[in-house]
């Protein structure tokens, strides 16, 4: 039961509705009687909302655990006060994105805009991105083990061969070692069309967990940014690391 439950809410990751219960029924290969126990216990749980037209969409206990999970989690806070002062330091004309690794993808789980006028970006929170495409997604996928890498190369070789330009798994992992050694990676245009990113990866106990980057307008170029940009974004990465590493506690510059 608990197995069909998720797969109920998995649909809305495909597809956000409205879900009838008959569609849901025919999804998922179950009689319409089993459908609708699952989707009344999801909508008396608020996980799914009744609409007109006898369908269904996601309910407010998203909501109410996105909060909870907002309140709980100590990357945030941290990183939060550091993408601040990050935009201090490089341009208000940007925004910064802080990602982590979801399964297969990187998704944004906070960000901070600039107070001038910035271009925008179709990073919001919760969305995801393939882990090989921006320099979010790149600077976790650098930092991951041999083992974990290959999978993904495996997984997914033909769109990393047509999008990355990359013949096969040797010259993929060199690429992605080569991120590794620099300590961030930079993107033009790889997400949408005249963005720019410089991405640096949060680190604890060496593992990564987590992503920082810096979203600007490519025009941003010719005023010689990036490795202005570079440093303070390598600076801020450091910082949340250690702030994470310490406890939770947040350390001022």
């Amino acid at each position: 039961m608990a197995s069909r439950i998720l797969q109920v809410l998995s649909l809305f990751r495909r597809d956000s509705g409205p879900w009838t219960v008959e569609g849901i029924a025919r999804e998922m290969g179950v009689s319409q009687s089993s459908a609708y126990r699952d989707v009344q216990d999801l909508s008396r749980a608020g996980f799914l909302d009744p609409v007109t037209g006898a369908g269904y969409v996601l309910g407010p206990a998203f909501i109410e655990y996105d909060r909870l999970l907002r309140q709980s989690d100590p990357l945030i806070p941290i990183a939060s006060q550091t993408m601040h002062r990050l935009l201090e330091d490089t341009t208000q004309s940007a925004t910064a994105i802080l990602c982590r690794r979801y399964r297969d993808t990187v998704m944004c789980v906070h960000q901070e805009h600039g107070a001038a006028p910035h271009p925008s970006t179709t990073y919001e929170r919760g969305v995801a991105m393939p882990l090989f495409v921006g320099a979010s997604s790149k600077v976790v996928l650098a930092h991951l083990d041999d083992r974990a890498l290959k999978r993904i190369y495996l997984d997914n070789e033909t769109t990393i061969r047509a999008r990355l330009k990359l013949p096969d798994w040797k010259a993929f992992k060199a690429e992605v070692r080569e991120i590794r050694k620099a300590g961030f990676v930079a993107t033009v245009s790889e997400v949408a069309e005249g963005r720019c990113g410089i991405a640096a990866p949060v680190l604890v106990n060496k593992q990564v967990i987590a992503g920082i980057s810096l979203v600007f307008d490519s025009a941003e170029l010719k005023d010689g940014a990036p490795e202005q940009f570079r440093d303070a974004i390598v600076a801020a990465a450091q910082h949340i690391s250690e702030a994470v590493a310490e406890g939770g506690t947040f350390v001022a510059r």
